[in-house]
């Protein structure tokens, strides 16, 4: 097996021992829960990121083989830790190298044995096999450390879902629709590149926290707008990619209580999530916003969103970018209809937002706000001004609301050009089925 991957977990053949398939399933479950931990816990004993992920694939491959065998053990996080540091202690002796660190690993390899399960410990029947007190410190570090601003944002991405997150590498390439060997690839120099700069495993101190949490929080901003709006393939949502996003905000927000932002972002994603049943048709097509059956939005991650955007306001220091997002989201998921929704505190959050994080997507976006709440003349002026300063020159949002606006002002020949445009440009084949299926709608 590459060092660069783990083991593909994927279902096995429907054939194989039932014994094998069970072994699959714990492995796939323990570590799609406890991966951050298992690294986080594995990477400040060894005080080896790249080592620590490492070796923890390498256990998760021993696993696969042994509990298949044996069964599943009494701690399946404590069996998975006492083997990777076996691991590490091998590569340690091989390289003849770092004797005082072995000699610390080898005296903490017998707590890692007791909490595996493999053997008793007289009075220590429940011991994680990490300090408690440090589990929290151990996955934020992981975070940081994933998001370090010496890596690119394509590697941020890919590593974080990789240790942070636990997906594999041809689940991340599925995700994003590039090559396996693409993201392993990202994954191998990102590691590289944090071993070079001799980025430590640590919390950064606080005064640099702040700053570098912007770039966790934007990782998993992308994450989870890929997501729930696929770039391009055949497929408009990702859920899986999407909820994973929710479950890494979630376990920030956990992690950080007492960061609006983390919150903010937090409420955005449940907010948005909320909406996806009914986003897609029975056949995957896309369903316009107006057209969605609003019965089928989970109430729930609606009620968890306005908690946590009410958390974030409760914390001061303003809702920031992905706070006044929420708002907005907050808007739509809570208004009856498309008709009956605050259109005008809309375009204020939106004014509020250009001014926080200015964009062009977020000009646009305000543009589409002003047309439901003062027609589409003043809108169109805006997108026309939007358009000749050429920043969204390529994208096919500009041409989709364009010519939607043109719908709307009886200017068919003209709406019907740009939506074609916009279709040719999008590279999602069912938001582009919607683009032409206006076009024609024209004719």
């Amino acid at each position: 097996m590459a060092r660069a991957d783990r083991p593909d977990l994927t279902p096995a053949a429907a054939d194989g021992p039932p014994s094998a398939e069970a072994a699959r399933r714990a492995v796939e479950a323990v570590w799609r829960i406890e991966s951050a931990r298992i690294v986080g816990a594995l990477a400040r004993y060894t005080g080896d990121f790249a080592l620590a992920e490492d070796v923890a694939q390498e256990a998760l491959a021993e696993a696969l083989v042994t509990w298949s065998r044996e069964g599943a053990p009494a701690s399946p996080v404590g069996w998975l830790l006492a083997t990777a540091r076996r691991r590490a202690i091998d590569g340690f002796r091989r390289k003849s190298a770092l004797d005082e660190r072995y000699a610390m690993l080898a005296g903490q390899l017998a707590e890692g044995e007791f909490s595996s399960g493999a053997v008793a410990a007289p009075g220590r029947s429940d011991d994680l096999p990490w300090d408690p007190d440090r589990v929290d410190d151990d996955v934020l570090a992981l975070m940081f450390t994933a998001c370090h601003p010496v890596l690119s944002p394509e590697a941020r991405v890919a590593l974080t879902l990789r240790v942070v997150g636990g997906l594999s590498s041809e689940e991340i390439a599925r995700a994003f629709l590039v090559p396996t060997a693409t993201v392993q690839a990202r994954i191998t120099r990102a590691k590289k590149t944090i071993a070079a700069a001799q980025v430590p495993f640590e919390l950064p101190p606080p005064q640099e926290r702040a700053g570098r949490l912007g770039g966790v929080l934007s990782v998993l901003y992308v994450i989870f707008t890929e997501g729930s709006t696929a770039t391009a393939g055949e497929d408009l949502l990702r859920p899986d990619l999407a909820y994973e996003a929710v479950r890494l905000a979630r376990m920030l927000a956990a992690l950080l209580p007492a960061e609006p932002q983390v919150y903010g972002l937090l409420a955005l994603f449940e907010l948005t999530a909320a909406r996806f049943a009914a986003r897609t048709g029975p056949d995957g097509e896309a369903v316009l916003l107006e057209d969605q059956d609003r019965r089928l939005w989970d109430r729930s991650a609606i009620r968890r969103g306005l908690a946590a955007l009410g958390r974030a306001s409760a914390l001061g220091r303003g809702l920031g970018p992905y706070g006044l997002q929420a708002a907005i989201a907050a808007c739509h998921a809570t208004a009856p209809s498309v008709r009956e929704t605050d259109w005008e505190r809309v375009v204020l959050l939106y004014e509020a937002l250009g001014r926080v994080a200015p964009s062009p997507v977020v000009e646009l976006n305000r543009a589409v706000a002003v047309a439901m709440a003062s027609g589409p003349r003043p809108a169109l002026s805006m997108v026309d001004e939007l358009a000749a300063s050429g920043r969204l020159s390529g994208s096919y949002l500009l041409p989709s609301v364009r010519g939607e606006l043109l719908v709307r002002l009886g200017r068919s020949a003209e709406a019907r050009a740009e939506l074609e445009l916009a279709a040719r440009l999008c590279r999602n084949a069912r938001e582009q089925s919607v683009l032409l299926r206006k076009a024609a709608a024209l004719e």
